[in-house]
């Protein structure tokens, strides 16, 4: 690092910025005084170095090229940003490097090399020598060539468990960390509202408890690895009308507080993240990026966070081009730094050198640059970048060592699968081996998921969302198929492939083969979903929704001329969204569904299917019965849960949230509440039994949803309150209890503030939203309180010793 004249306190031949023994604020105040405006406003750009795209290679920006997609929104139209020479970009310093590892296929080796190369740079060319922070995509791991593809964040919701969760993003954390990344852009903590919306396969699920419980979870892991936690789409992305991306969002302030909003409350007071993502989002009008109250009155000045809150890829210059709210970039970058975006990524545009001249004439205040480069600089110090024994080449010292796809990441991502798949019905079929069943000797396995590792991967997963731009690479990862796990799975029986299909498109040429293996099997595995793109080149992705909930191309009239047939057909959708089964249900020998599971998730189904692996996945997601009627997800009041006779069309779905089965049973009972009464201020436990009836070990997942008898506005008939993952032997029982604070009865009353009333709540305790055989009523009793930050978020969770729980969830 540069080093300056100056004495620091320890007597160092240092600035004070520089002394790792002083307060962090007193070194970022003395950093400050030290930059001049330039310097400043430098800390809150970025550059996007090696996505070129031909139009980088001299077409006019907007202009179409041939080849794959983008894999961010609109990149080409804002390519001539990374025209301008870096060596211009960093003449007053920078904030953060943009995917040096994650935008071309590079080893651990060669992205280090990059990162030293161009921290360098940072260094020698600017008056203070301030390196830059290095951000990476981290969705389904580390977004990087040869590194462990994790399942996709629908299927971290369909494990229900935390624990495993943390565990997965601490690992992902540590590549991340050992080869000089500081920032992962991940958790997404969006609530799904409608499931046609393309990223649904990013969300953990359409529960605001259940996606804050996970989200908070994977915010501990990354953070304790040392890398910053990003949380994002802040906030309202995934409710668009008609599930449309980037659409505009139709919802009143107090849905979104309810909703929405506390996961990443959760996030910040629970798991400590220090990042938040400004959404594309315009909500009743007002776009995320350019919204002071959500990104200053109610981020910093209520729920108190200290991070920094960066924008999504190009989101401020959106507001001038597809927002027309701000006539140009140059203005749409007042627009978000006055409501409190500190760093703009991929590249600078809004938060260019236009902005010194505008304080200079008088015409933005200075405090506003201050206070983002406050908020980043402290990052910097904080992650030891200013501290005097800082180098480039330390930066990326553990890149020498790190395996991004070690056996130890392989065992987690495969837990990780296994807990996923969810086991919507065993039927006739499954398990395949076992159970007084004949082994088969003959299986067909057909449909287009069945031997393509891509559908177990979703769009930000680098096989998908990388690489198709580079062909001939492959996967990157050792990633077998369902139907290579399942020759090694069944190795008695004869496995007979045929695709019948493509996920996309109509061609039915490859019907005639696939029934005929049908025919001349004792059982069918048919293997349908989705394969994942970006931006209209996959049917789940970013940018690919949909048009209703019917299974993509011809796949559903495939599945239709498979059970025809009368062998026996077991369904396994391999997908980023639910898709309608009602079509099915009746006809399928068995049904399952598996999240897009990662490089594991071929022998995670296939284990499921032979019965090896014990299925304990429970749905993030409701399963719709019918694909045009576009059900809700289960967060309804009365009127949205039932017809009430007043409509033909019926939102009660084929499977519901929370659903999964297994191949034990289970029987909840016993239900003991603690109290008749309890004060608005005070909390009260909900205890049952747990007893694994069947003749296997097993995991159960133990559901509390409350519901408000009469409140001041309508709320949901049942609202996901608390859950614990409990193992059982056979004939084994344990005591799951609950302690539920009054504060998790809070909702926002009409005067969008938010309460906690007195009144009646009923009580539910079960397996799912719809299996609740455990029911009772308690009374809050008292005065109306208004509730805000240091309310309890979380309700805690206990087994009784002898069973394993993932505990305060």
């Amino acid at each position: 690092m540069t080093a300056l004249d100056g004495t620091s306190a320890t007597g160092r031949n240092l600035r004070l910025w520089q002394d790792p023994a002083l307060p962090v604020a007193d070194r970022v105040d003395a950093l400050l005084e030290e930059m001049t405006l330039e310097e400043k406003i430098g800390q809150l750009g970025s550059r996007w170095l090696g996505n070129d795209t031909q139009a980088d290679q001299g077409e006019e920006p907007g202009e179409e090229a041939d080849g794959p997609a983008n894999v961010a929104p609109m990149q080409d139209v804002f390519a001539a940003a990374r025209r301008v020479p870096f060596e211009e970009v960093i003449r007053h310093g920078l904030g953060h490097l943009t995917r040096v590892f994650g935008s071309a296929p590079v080893t651990a080796a060669e992205g280090a090399a990059e990162v030293i190369r161009l921290q360098t740079e940072v260094v020698k060319n600017s008056r203070l020598g301030i390196p830059a922070l290095v951000h990476e995509e981290c969705l389904t791991g580390f977004t990087t060539y040869g590194a462990t593809v994790y399942p996709a964040a629908i299927a971290w919701g369909a494990t229900f468990d935390p624990e495993l969760v943390e565990r997965m993003a601490a690992a992902i954390g540590r590549d991340m960390r050992a080869v000089g990344v500081h920032q992962g852009l991940s958790p997404v903590l969006d609530v799904v509202r409608d499931y046609r919306w393309g990223r649904v396969e990013e969300t953990m699920g359409e529960d605001p408890y259940l996606v804050a419980m996970l989200g908070a979870a994977y915010v501990r892991g990354l953070e304790s690895a040392g890398i910053v936690a990003t949380l994002k789409h802040f906030a309202g992305y995934s409710a668009s009308r008609a599930a449309r991306n980037h659409g505009p969002v139709p919802m009143g302030r107090r849905e979104l507080m309810d909703m929405i909003l506390p996961t990443f409350e959760t996030a910040i007071v629970e798991g400590g993240a220090r990042s938040v993502m400004s959404s594309y989002a315009d909500v009743d009008g007002v776009p995320a990026t350019a919204d002071p109250w959500l990104l200053t009155d109610l981020l910093r000045d209520e729920w108190g966070f200290t991070g920094t809150v960066v924008s999504d890829y190009w989101g401020i210059p959106f507001l001038a081009t597809t927002h027309q709210v701000a006539a140009d970039a140059d203005e749409a970058g007042v627009q978000a730094l006055t409501a409190g975006v500190d760093v703009e990524l991929p590249d600078t545009l809004g938060f260019g050198r236009h902005l010194a001249g505008r304080v200079r004439r008088g015409e933005l205040p200075e405090s506003l640059v201050d206070r983002a480069a406050r908020r980043l600089l402290t990052q910097k110090v904080q992650l030891g970048l200013l501290d005097p024994d800082w180098t480039p080449e330390k930066s990326v010292a553990g890149a020498q060592d790190v395996d991004l796809d070690s056996p130890a990441n392989r065992a987690l991502a495969r837990e990780l699968a296994e807990r996923s798949i969810v086991l919507l019905d065993a039927g006739t079929a499954l398990p395949l081996l076992g159970e007084g069943r004949p082994e088969p000797r003959r299986v067909a396995v057909v449909g287009p998921c069945a031997d393509d590792p891509h559908t177990f991967m979703g769009c930000y997963a680098f096989p998908n969302h990388v690489l198709p731009r580079h062909p001939g690479l492959g996967l990157g990862v050792a990633a077998p198929s369902l139907l290579d796990a399942l020759r090694a799975e069944l190795p008695e029986a004869e496995l007979i492939h045929e695709p019948g299909c493509d996920v996309r498109g109509g061609d039915r040429s490859g019907f005639a083969a696939a029934l005929q293996a049908a025919r001349e099997s004792d059982v069918c595995v048919a293997v349908v979903g989705d394969l994942a793109g970006m931006f209209g080149l996959g049917t789940s992705g970013e940018g690919c929704d949909a048009e209703d909930l019917r299974l993509p191309g011809v796949q559903e009239d495939l599945l239709a001329e498979l059970t025809a047939t009368g062998t026996p057909v077991v369904v396994v959708v391999v997908s980023g969204r639910p898709y309608a089964l009602g079509g099915v249900s009746g006809t399928a020998a068995a049904l399952v569904q598996a999240f897009m599971p990662g490089e594991e998730g071929g022998a995670a189904i296939a284990g499921v299917l032979s019965g090896r692996v014990q299925p304990s996945g429970k749905l993030p997601v409701q399963i719709p019965r019918g694909p045009g009627g576009q059900p809700g997800t289960y967060l309804q009041p009365p009127l949205g849960s039932d017809s009430h006779g007043i409509s033909n069309l019926d939102p009660t779905p084929l499977f519901p949230f929370g659903h999964g089965a297994s191949y034990t049973t289970f029987a909840i009972d016993d239900l003991r509440i603690s109290d008749a009464e309890v004060p608005t201020d005070g909390e009260f436990t909900v205890s049952v039994r747990v007893r694994n009836t069947g003749g296997r070990t097993g995991e159960e997942v133990v559901q509390l949803y409350l519901h408000d008898v009469v409140a001041q506005v309508t709320r949901p008939v049942r609202q996901l309150t608390g859950f614990a993952r409990v193992r059982l032997e056979p004939g084994a029982s344990a005591l799951a209890t609950f302690t539920v604070s009054a504060d998790r009865t809070a909702f926002t009353g009409r005067d969008l503030r938010r309460v906690v009333e007195p009144g009646d709540l009923e009580v539910f305790v079960g397996t799912s939203a719809s299996d609740l055989p455990c029911r009772g009523r308690i009374r809050l009793t008292g005065p109306l309180r208004h509730v805000g930050p240091g309310r309890r978020l979380v309700t805690r969770a206990d087994v009784e010793p002898g069973a394993s729980v993932t505990r305060m969830v």
